[in-house]
């Protein structure tokens, strides 16, 4: 993963970051030598999120097979998760 520190972006502007995400999909912003941010352009952002989508309707239906849900009112589950 490609690096920049919070100096060459100040200095460079944006396309310190449009040059390396041509290299890679994720640039890190290093801030006194320690790893801060992640940059990545919104296409690649968009994919990250689907695929965490995916995983959590994945997940969803493994708890309904496996009969991990509960079936109330809307009056029971707010007494429940708000305990």
């Amino acid at each position: 993963m490609n690096t920049i520190t919070a100096n060459q972006l100040k200095t460079k502007g944006i396309s310190v970051i449009e040059s390396n995400l041509t290299k890679d999909n994720e640039l890190v912003i290093t801030v006194r030598g320690k790893e801060k941010f992640v940059v990545m352009d919104m296409q690649h952002y968009s994919y990250l999120r689907e695929c965490e989508l995916d995983a959590a309707l994945h997940e969803s239906k493994a708890d309904f097979k496996a009969g991990n849900f509960v079936c109330e009112s809307v009056e029971k589950h707010i007494k429940r998760v708000t305990k």
